[in-house]
């Protein structure tokens, strides 16, 4: 009987694979027995489908409560890409203006996903059941998220989250720890009628602020307003990516979330306040934080004009 041929390809892939396991010690024939008795790999095991759809746990009986979890999960998951190309920018050694702007790209598409989808918070729940369920909550809110701070310090220096108004009261704009102190989000979450830390923020930065310390120091001279500076001052073509980036995160992104706190919590004669106390009133206008991640690539009237309506889209 004729010995089968072997696909000359095939022997080729072989030969690389030896000589691939053989640069580590091992032996090529062990893998090859470990991938013939493996099972065939499934979709819903890749992306571990029954653990997904196993994490949203309701705190009532409420239906629009899944609604609701399972859209903040969405979120969380849309920072999570947004922050892996954040990490690959800010880590490419010499890196050039094709990559930047792929990568910048990438940010801007997700951006613009969640700030269109922010209609499913709005439209996509009953009001009645949002009230109530709300409350057992209690003191989580949607401000504990980390990986939103995370993603504004790999886009610039510390100071530029420090709120206009406060800026002139940190007297070293390089000093981590005081501008720390100062950060804008903070004001967020105070307490409405004392101005003392909501529990909210007690348990946010016990939990984090050692963590963005760190990746404060670690960004200072490779976030990506740093990164403009230093490799490409004055290119158009990224100063357009740079300034889509600012407006979709500072401007687009906190309108789309006050639109959706406004339609649950505005009421006559007093505002509901948010889950945890925090004053969503003065933390979510943009015109009232003005942050900025580039703030050189914005003219003096733009800055003026930051988050009013005669800016959107502008």
């Amino acid at each position: 009987m004729e010995e089968p041929k072997v696909n000359p390809e095939l022997a080729e892939q072989l030969k690389k694979l030896q000589e691939k396991y053989a640069v580590m010690g091992q032996d090529l024939s062990s893998y090859l027995d470990g991938l013939l008795y493996s099972d065939y790999l499934t979709y819903w095991d890749y992306i571990h489908l029954d653990t997904l759809l196993s994490l949203q746990n309701p705190k009532t009986s409420f239906p629009d409560e899944h609604i609701f979890i399972i859209y903040h999960q969405i979120t969380e998951l849309y920072f999570r890409l947004i922050i892996l190309e954040l990490e690959q920018i800010t880590a490419k050694e010499n890196i050039d203006e094709k990559f930047f702007i792929e990568r910048l790209d990438r940010v801007n598409r997700y951006f613009a996903h969640l700030e269109n989808s922010f209609d499913i918070m709005v439209k996509g729940m009953e009001r009645d059941q949002f009230l109530k369920f709300r409350m057992s909550l209690l003191p989580a809110s949607g401000f504990q998220s980390a990986q939103y701070r995370i993603i504004e310090f790999y886009a610039t220096d510390f100071i530029n989250l420090v709120a206009e108004k406060d800026r002139a009261a940190v007297q070293n704009g390089n000093n981590i720890d005081e501008v720390l102190l100062n950060l804008y989000w903070r004001s967020g979450a105070t307490e409405l009628a004392t101005g003392k830390k909501t529990l909210t923020l007690q348990q946010f930065e016990k939990k984090y602020l050692d963590q963005f310390r760190e990746l404060g120091i670690s960004l200072a001279t490779k976030n990506l307003n740093q990164l403009y500076k230093k490799y490409f001052s004055g290119n158009q073509n990224i100063i357009e990516h740079l300034r889509e980036f600012d407006t979709l995160a500072n401007v687009l992104w906190p309108l789309a979330h006050m639109k959706s706190a406004a339609h649950y919590l505005e009421k006559d004669p007093e505002d509901i306040k948010a889950t945890g106390g925090t004053n969503w009133q003065k933390y979510l206008p943009p015109r009232f934080q003005k942050i900025i991640f580039f703030p050189e690539l914005w003219s003096g009237q733009e800055k003026a004009e930051w988050g009013k309506a005669a800016f959107i889209r502008k």
